[in-house]
């Protein structure tokens, strides 16, 4: 019988590994023929360990409420004075911080290849959207903005998100993800005005 090493109960970046290694297999073998097994043994973890992070083999590339607790943080922190629009602005800028980072680029545009071959994981996608547009106007609703302004300006922002992530996660593009963002708002409220 060949020697093995046990596993360690807890290995550091343990969600991060399973990330890398789902993307590294869904690309390989396909989202179908991947099983979750097959991903924590290829990060070197356990299916239960797998479990602790993610509740299925789909949300491994979704990152759970990280980006809903990002925009609605990047809201609430905004100046009391700003206009709905320049909330939505600063929640965007956060979301460039910490989420949409040069590092993190190349990861996307990977992620985004592969979501792009697998209805269900498109239809995650779209179902993701709504669930950071819904944050958007419930954080803007929570600064005492009008239910109608609330959405208004979190249907801008979500599309202003959608179109700078486009641009952004072109690997050939060094744009900063925020300054996209902002620029793609601006573009936005003026295309508004002559509707």
């Amino acid at each position: 019988m060949p020697y093995t090493v046990p596993m360690a109960r807890w290995q550091p970046n343990a969600s991060q590994r399973l990330v890398a290694a789902a993307l590294d297999l869904f690309a390989e073998r396909g989202y179908e023929n991947t099983t979750v097994i097959d991903i924590a043994r290829r990060a070197g973890l356990t299916k239960s360990t797998f479990f602790r992070h993610f509740p299925d083999k789909r949300e491994v590339l979704f990152g759970g409420d990280t980006m809903t607790g990002l925009l609605a943080d990047g809201i609430a922190a905004a100046p009391a004075a700003a206009t709905p629009l320049e909330a939505v602005a600063n929640a965007l800028d956060a979301v460039g911080r910490e989420a949409f980072t040069p590092a993190r680029r190349e990861f996307t545009a990977r992620r985004g290849a592969v979501i792009a071959t697998h209805r269900e994981l498109q239809e995650r996608e779209a179902l993701k959207g709504l669930a950071l547009t819904a944050a958007m106007a419930g954080a803007l609703k929570r600064r005492g903005v009008p239910d109608l302004t609330s959405r208004v300006a979190a249907q801008l922002g979500a599309l202003a998100m959608k179109i700078a992530f486009e641009r952004w996660s072109d690997t050939a593009n060094d744009d900063d993800f925020g300054e996209l963002a902002r620029r793609t708002l601006r573009d936005l409220q003026a295309a508004t005005t002559s509707c």
